[in-house]
């Protein structure tokens, strides 16, 4: 049987990443990409973060969180703490200014919810959503 699930998907995130840039400037929350709003989505809701924890929770390289980081500590956005107990460790902790960005962020994130979910019944929404953490869990592993 031949599937085209994982282009579907590859297609779909090109798609949507660049309909979510698009709505973010119109916003006027451009800060910051769509990428580096995930980071700041993970950071909202936790404050303060180890980069190994930002990493899993985004599921970004090391590397390319690395790059990303030194981008938005260069923009005011985050900043890195030493942990005062382990100088080794490092915290990234998101700063007053991205803190302002949320809500903004929120409404994107809503109105691009209603532009991928158009047309579907909510419980359409439940099975291809249960679906797609299926699909996650089999890359986890």
């Amino acid at each position: 049987m031949k599937t085209s699930g994982g282009f579907l998907l590859s297609q779909i995130h090109q798609l949507s990443g660049r309909a979510f840039e698009k709505m973010l400037k119109e916003s006027d929350v451009d800060a910051f990409n769509g990428a580096q709003g995930r980071i700041l989505y993970v950071l909202w809701e936790r404050d303060e973060l180890s980069i190994t924890e930002v990493g899993r929770l985004t599921s970004l390289a090391k590397t390319t969180l690395t790059s990303m980081l030194d981008r938005m500590e260069a923009s005011g956005l985050v900043e890195r703490v030493p942990d005062k107990k382990n100088r080794r460790q490092i915290f990234i902790k998101i700063t007053e200014e991205a803190k302002s960005f949320r809500e903004k962020y929120d409404a994107v994130s809503e109105q691009m919810n209603d532009l991928f979910y158009q047309g579907f019944t909510e419980e359409e929404i439940d099975d291809f959503e249960a679906k797609l953490r299926r699909i996650k869990v089999n890359l986890e592993k």
